[in-house]
């Protein structure tokens, strides 16, 4: 009788549909973790090097800010912690709250807030000052990723339709107006770089995506052609496109940030030796502009590796987006992916000088609560997303397993 000899079996990795091996362990998304952890760590020394020889902002008291962003950072992980360990239905059910609170403070800031270089956007609490516009964004992003979700994902059929896209339009539409009767024309950009990520991760038609972009460019221009914008922010908008118009006003902030830019070279001065930085020429440097203490004291070199870990961080919230398998967790990654990038651009750009000032923070480093819990906040979301699309990992590999074996 003839024996039959069967080839032996080949153990390759099994692969999702879209091509994505399965093998890897469930758990945090450790490169995001390191990677914002190492930015965190990073923006306060530079936070404490911009400020410990400015007496006319610490008092004479050189770790003043260090010890305020060192609490600012204590906050922001527990309440990452604190969303990360949430469940995730309750996250979803606690979403719509998040997003009622943000528009109550953005409210509260038009009728008792405090005005800050031309834009009234801080609340006083406590002896600590909110920025409720900051918090908005991740209340967008969860409002409009809940929309969408609970939409298609239930009895009205999972098709994203027009219907979906202006409920998504009408849940960032209110922030974005109070933000605009602030004005902070900075962070309405951002905001609306974040929405629109969200509607094209969404699977909001072509022409909505289209129609969205030509109607924010004709609003940007009616503005400036109609007087719509207030005297310093049109000053700022022509120094952008010539810096040299007036160099001792709106241009001043883009020439002294371009200096302490180009004193760095390559390896920089040294931490807590950068002459623009120690001598205060940069305004707003351990807040708005806080990556020329990085140019000017860390060099191309050091101004690279931040650039490079918001690049991480950026990556890896675009690849939970697509791991995950949840409509709502995928919009909602997309759309802090979107946040941050953005954000970071526009940050790094007006520092640069390819983009016009607006006033916004360089995530994860900047000075600032309001800024720091936002992101925070977002990060627990992201690791609370990945830990659930890895917790199901098991699940797909068995059933992906009995598949090949049935072959």
């Amino acid at each position: 009788m003839a024996t039959t000899r069967h080839a032996p079996a080949r153990h390759a990795p099994v692969r999702h549909a879209a091509g994505r091996s399965t093998l890897r362990a469930p758990g945090l998304d450790w490169l995001l973790m390191v990677a914002t952890l190492a930015l965190v760590v990073l923006g306060t020394l530079l936070v404490w090097s911009a400020t410990s020889a400015r007496d006319d902002l610490t008092g004479g008291d050189p770790q003043a800010y260090l010890r305020k962003q060192v609490v600012n950072v204590g906050i922001g992980l527990v309440l990452m912690m604190t969303v990360l360990a949430t469940d995730h239905r309750w996250v979803r059910i606690l979403a719509p709250l998040a997003y009622l609170a943000s528009v109550l403070g953005l409210v509260l800031v038009l009728v008792a807030g405090s005005t800050i270089n031309g834009s009234r956007s801080w609340l006083q609490v406590g002896g600590m000052s909110i920025q409720p516009s900051e918090l908005a964004k991740l209340a967008v992003v969860l409002g409009m990723a809940l929309v969408v979700a609970e939409r298609t994902e239930g009895r009205w059929g999972r098709r994203v339709g027009s219907l979906e896209v202006v409920a998504m339009l009408l849940i960032a539409g209110i922030p974005a107006v109070l933000i605009l009767m602030q004005p902070d024309l900075g962070t309405m950009l951002v905001l609306s770089a974040t929405v629109f990520g969200c509607l094209a991760v969404a699977g909001a038609g072509r022409r909505w995506l289209v129609g969205l972009t030509a109607g924010g460019i004709a609003a940007a221009v009616a503005a400036v052609v109609l007087g719509v914008l207030k005297p310093y922010q049109l000053d700022r908008f022509l120094a952008f496109t010539n810096p040299g118009l007036d160099p001792r006003g709106a241009g001043y902030n883009v020439e002294q940030a371009r200096i302490a830019v180009g004193n760095g070279g390559l390896l920089g001065q040294g931490l807590f030796d950068g002459s623009q930085t120690r001598s205060g020429f940069v305004p707003e440097q351990h807040t708005d502009f806080i990556f020329t203490v990085a140019g000017e004291e860390l060099g191309l070199v050091g101004s690279g590796l931040v650039i490079a870990l918001l690049g991480v961080v950026v990556w890896r919230a675009l690849a939970i987006a697509a791991d995950t398998d949840d409509l709502f967790g995928r919009v909602a990654a997309a759309g802090i992916a979107c946040w941050w990038g953005f954000q970071a651009f526009q940050n790094i750009g007006m520092c640069l000088g390819i983009m016009p000032v607006t006033g916004v923070p360089l995530p994860f480093v900047s000075y600032g609560g309001s800024s720091m819990f936002a992101g925070m906040l977002a990060l627990g979301l992201l690791q609370n997303i990945h830990l659930r699309s890895s917790s199901a990992l098991p699940t797909r590999l068995m059933d992906s397993s009995r598949g090949l074996a049935g072959r």
